[in-house]
């Protein structure tokens, strides 16, 4: 490289020229205590890891055959939890799903419907909000083939976190023959919900 006038001399650099660039926890505005699962932010705020926790949640299932009325929505009684956080899942009177803090959640459900023939004509499972009927799945047979049916059913729904909760409803018409009714146990037929991180 070409200068003009005299060539600056090369001056080293010494240790007290360079800074680690270690800031004290005393020299940030922030309050709160880091730990493992808790970490300070950009903004000078500390926070958990993955932003929230996915609770209120709960899983529930229906622990003996409901018998129910052909061509008639009836509510299922998932009467047995697998487990409720936040105790928000009545499993005794209502078998609703009232969660206690607000935001949206992933709800989901199956109702194995079973008839004593191969008479099944349609299946729905409805899930209400509040109850009114917020979405539904519906499955529908051409011929007199099936005796049992999985009706699945997921949705995201939003919450106030006091008094919004879902429900979940189950419809079977028949082409013929006796016994409808929801097939018992966790794989069968069972309810859940659990908070979106947002």
């Amino acid at each position: 490289m070409a200068y003009i006038g005299k060539v600056p001399t090369a001056v080293p650099l010494s240790s007290a020229d360079i800074e680690d660039g270690t800031i004290q926890l005393a020299d940030l505005s922030a309050t709160g205590t880091k730990d493992a699962t808790t970490f300070l932010r950009g903004d000078n705020t500390f926070a958990e890891a993955g932003g929230g926790v996915n609770t209120p949640s709960f899983m529930a299932y229906i622990s003996a055959d409901q018998t129910i009325t052909n061509a008639t929505f009836i509510k299922a009684q998932f009467n047995t939890e697998v487990f409720d956080i936040g105790g928000c899942y009545d499993n005794v009177t209502n078998y609703r799903f009232t969660p206690n803090v607000a935001g949206k959640y992933m709800i989901f459900s199956n109702l194995q419907m079973e008839l004593s023939d191969y008479q099944i004509y349609q299946v729905q499972t409805l899930i209400k909000k509040n109850g009114s009927d917020y979405t539904n799945t519906k499955v529908v047979t051409n011929a007199s083939v099936l005796f049992s049916i999985h009706a699945p059913i997921q949705h995201i729904i939003e919450f106030n976190g006091t008094t919004d909760y879902v429900e979940i409803f189950g419809y079977m018409e028949r082409h013929a023959s006796t016994g409808n009714k929801f097939e018992n146990g966790v794989k069968a037929s069972f309810f859940g919900g659990y908070k979106i991180i947002e």
